[in-house]
């Protein structure tokens, strides 16, 4: 008999049993990957190529009784645990470096009733996957921007996307959430089944259990939609971004709207500026009219498209295993002094992957009662999201210092409060910046909750609630 020397919650290591390892082996449908099974090295990846962890143990759930059987395995052994969904987070925190990674990216079901309007999908899906089964009949429900981000962390943080204006975030559209606690115990949580949890849910991140399914609430959109962008020159930027933020505080729900500072395929710097109107596509080419005739574009991709093609648009930009690092803030305004300053940091960017987008709020996430999710900030106008890309290590340093020093050009401009799924890690946030996420009176809550539900802390490996924090 071996024994596998692997990452502790409150200790350096502790020492677990090849036949312990076996045993829970014989238990899963899925399986167990060390660092010498075929699948480990592709298992443990992830979409931020600046994370490269090891954890000691992977295990490859085919099912909630898999999920239940390793969450059981990890509290017995007091083992550190990450969770991988979509594994799209920023911060790295879907691996473990020594620990037990739980591995739920094989639980990619998607089933759509268009009956009910309603969609259950598993653990491990993708935005892509969702889309792909809900417009079938041309349903759909907020998601996010790029197809590859996972289901469950998006909308365990909130999740924005193009249909927030029409129809609230992704944690406003749950209906339900199936979850594994840290005693193991398979429970479902809704507005009628474990309230405080299903509330908890709404923007808490992975604090409380491991969800394994979420059901949501489906809309009629698409499957086309008049969607597109305009790009304009560095010189035009300051002035199309004011425009645009006129244009989008007069525009209907149906309209999505992000301005991006970005580089095109051949490196130059442009402003883009893109709507997406989930309503009839011939409704959308009249309130996008004045848009594409404000000023002459250097290009106008604004068509019926299909939402599907829509879902996608960021994902060429935004490849898994490029190296990335952010750092987000809501803004209530957008000055002219905000618009001069972010244009200004944009020039200074190192890469051409690099960017920052202004995403427009309001609509429907400001009209739902802020106490029905753990969401905050549902007044905040604008979401701030800098992105630092780049491929290589060597230039970690010069790509950190400007988003960095672009965060802090803009802070007399933002509000109190962040997103929590854009959130990097928390030595790298300083402060106190999750709390701040949640609002007062929300973050207190969410510690009594998680004292619930976790008590000793097992789920860690997240924007992490302490049971122990004073609030």
């Amino acid at each position: 008999m071996s024994a596998f020397e692997m990452a502790a919650r409150d200790a350096a290591s502790v020492k677990v049993d090849s036949t312990a390892i076996e045993a829970l082996e014989g238990d899963l449908r899925g399986s167990v990957l060390l660092p010498a099974s075929a699948g480990y090295d592709q298992a443990r990846l992830i979409w931020n190529g600046m994370i490269d962890r090891h954890p000691a143990m992977i295990v490859r759930c085919a099912g909630a009784a898999d999920v239940a059987a390793a969450v059981n395995f990890g509290r017995e052994h007091d083992l550190l645990i990450a969770v991988k969904g979509g594994g799209h987070n920023v911060a790295g925190n879907a691996v473990c470096d020594g620990g037990l990674m739980i591995d739920l990216s094989d639980m990619r079901y998607v089933r759509a009733d268009p009956g009910t309007r309603r969609a259950r999908a598993g653990g491990g899906a993708t935005w892509g996957d969702f889309d792909a089964e809900t417009q079938i009949f041309g349903l759909a429900t907020t998601g996010g921007l790029i197809s590859g981000t996972g289901v469950a962390g998006l909308t365990l943080g909130g999740g924005i996307g193009w249909l927030s204006r029409s129809h609230g975030l992704a944690c406003d559209n749950l209906v339900s959430v199936d979850v594994v606690t840290a005693a193991g115990d398979r429970v479902r949580a809704s507005e009628d089944e474990n309230p405080d949890l299903f509330w908890g849910l709404k923007g808490g991140s992975g604090n409380f259990g491991i969800a394994t399914s979420f059901e949501f609430q489906l809309h009629p959109v698409g499957p086309s939609v008049f969607a597109g962008m305009t790009l304009y020159p560095l010189d035009e930027a300051q002035e199309m971004l004011l425009w645009f933020r006129d244009f989008m505080a007069q525009a209907p729900d149906a309209l999505g709207g992000l301005a991006g500072l970005v580089a095109t395929p051949d490196g130059a710097q442009v402003l883009a500026l893109i709507g997406v109107y989930n309503d009839e596509p011939s409704q959308g080419e009249a309130v996008l009219k004045p848009l594409r005739q404000a000023r002459q574009p250097l290009l106008d991709t604004f068509a019926a498209t299909p939402y599907r093609r829509i879902q996608t648009l960021f994902d060429a930009g935004s490849p898994p295993g490029l190296r990335y690092y952010w750092k987000s803030s809501f803004l209530d305004s957008l000055p002219a002094e905000a618009a001069e300053t972010v244009v200004a940091q944009a020039r200074k960017s190192p890469s051409p992957s690099s960017k920052v987008f202004v995403e427009f709020l309001g609509g429907a996430v400001s009209r739902i009662p802020r106490e029905s999710a753990v969401f905050d900030h549902r007044g905040s106008s604008y979401n701030l999201l800098i992105i630092g890309g780049w491929e290589n290590p060597a230039q970690d340093e010069a790509n950190r210092t400007w988003v960095r020093e672009t965060w802090q050009a803009m802070k007399p401009f933002e509000s109190e409060g962040v997103y929590v799924n854009y959130l990097g890690t928390e030595s790298d946030e300083g402060g106190n910046r999750l709390a701040e996420a949640y609002g007062p009176g929300k973050y207190e809550r969410l510690v009594a909750l998680k004292r619930k539900y976790d008590p000793t802390n097992l789920f860690r490996m997240n924007q992490n609630i302490r049971p122990d924090a004073s609030g």
